[in-house]
């Protein structure tokens, strides 16, 4: 997909081309504090609110959008945080190059394009292959978040959830929550909800 390039000029910004594969991310963070890792940070209210809540947490958040890298940068700096570093690549292959094994607290993934025509569903990020790659990368009890506004998207993954037997469900007996408190809600998540759509909320730990 062509996109128009903007030049980010941030410190919390990292270009791909400048990480070793793994990067040392004390070093980049200047501490060992937990890592964490938001997929898909689309223009970074999520994680901006998120990394406030958490100083004692290292976030990078990724998105495959230079526009979203830009908008997450921006809003980041504004606010002084200095426990954000931001990415544009594909999650895939960031994970497999860019994070050591065994390294991540949590993982966040929020909306991600649902690819609503039923000849396209095969492209969706999220699925139980996808969740048990992510397994090799996290630290026991860490956790997986999901939240999507699409409906067949969000029963699909909490279908397949219970599946991977290496996690725990948070919300049993429930497979899925649509009311999430102290979760904050992204930009897109709002807009969802004015539209009167529902949220559907997952919340796995490794065991």
């Amino acid at each position: 997909m062509t996109q128009s390039f903007i030049h980010i000029e941030s410190p919390n910004y990292l270009r791909l081309q400048d990480l070793p594969t793994p990067p040392d991310w004390q070093g980049i963070f200047g501490n060992d504090n937990r890592l964490a890792l938001e997929i898909g940070c689309g223009v970074g209210d999520f994680m901006l609110k998120t990394a406030l809540d958490q100083p004692e947490t290292n976030f990078i958040a990724i998105d495959f959008y230079n526009k979203g890298c830009d908008k997450t940068c921006r809003r980041i700096d504004r606010h002084g945080v200095g426990n954000v570093r931001v990415v544009r690549d594909e999650a895939r292959a960031f994970v497999t190059e860019r994070i050591p094994k065994g390294s991540l607290s949590a993982i966040y993934i929020n909306c991600p394009d649902p690819w609503p025509k039923k000849r396209h569903r095969k492209r969706r990020l999220v699925n139980k292959e996808f969740i048990e790659f992510l397994l090799d990368y996290m630290v026991p009890g860490a956790d997986f978040f999901f939240a999507t506004d699409f409906d067949d998207y969000g029963i699909d993954v909490a279908n397949a959830l219970p599946g991977v037997t290496a996690l725990e469900n948070q919300f049993l007996p429930d497979l899925y929550r649509h009311e999430f408190p102290g979760y904050h809600l992204s930009k897109y998540m709002r807009k969802f909800m004015a539209e009167g759509k529902q949220i559907y909320f997952m919340h796995y730990k490794v065991k």
